[in-house]
């Protein structure tokens, strides 16, 4: 039996980023599906350009969290930051990969999207396969939330995209896009604020 539109309202209003997990194992079937309603998504032409790479294991959280930690360090070495909040910041984004019971990075590929001569339709057509991978990646936090999972979205491995496909030995063809960050609750999350309609709708 489907929910009805205060169940979705309500499922989808009360979702949080969650940082921080429980110990408490994840089952193999349960990634699964959410990553199956992760597919559920829409697409430009159904071309479904998604792709995920789950780090089940700690010993993958920790190769992708080093390399992007190097990654991070390196960057603000060149913007000249203060050498004591790089390797704060560096720790930081390491605990809080590894430290998740499952990190899913959720790529997108363009090998199945149109192409076309010109540029700007190119350019077109690979925003259409970042917005897929965008909508799966928020019905897999909403289904993990429907489970009582917590999740975060990281951006960072836009940072680092060639960088993260190669310390995890993904295909050339896939781009990173972001990471989720996935497992059971432990403690409360924060309330952020959400900016009122007037100041984000305009009705034509």
């Amino acid at each position: 039996m489907s929910s009805g539109p205060a169940e979705f309202e309500a499922l989808a209003n009360s979702r949080r980023s969650v940082r921080e997990f429980s110990d408490a194992p994840l089952e193999l079937e349960l990634v699964d599906r959410l990553l199956s309603t992760a597919c559920q998504a829409p697409s430009a032409h159904n071309r479904q350009p998604w792709r995920f790479a789950v780090l089940w294991d700690f010993d993958a959280r920790d190769r992708l969290a080093s390399a992007m930690g190097e990654r991070l360090r390196s960057d603000r070495q060149a913007d000249r930051d203060d050498a004591r909040d790089i390797s704060k910041d560096v720790e930081r984004s390491w605990n809080r990969i590894t430290k998740a019971p499952v990190a899913i990075l959720v790529c997108l590929t363009i090998e199945d999207m149109d192409e076309y001569p010109d540029k700007e339709r190119g350019r077109a057509e690979h925003r259409m396969a970042v917005q897929g991978a965008a909508m799966a990646g928020e019905n897999l936090m909403l289904a993990a939330h429907a489970h009582g999972l917590g999740a975060c979205w990281m951006c960072a491995p836009l940072f680092a995209q060639e960088v993260v496909v190669a310390a995890l030995d993904l295909p050339s063809s896939w781009e990173a896009q972001g990471l989720v960050l996935l497992g059971w609750p432990a403690g409360s999350s924060r309330t952020r604020r959400r900016r009122p309609l007037e100041e984000v709708a305009v009705y034509l």
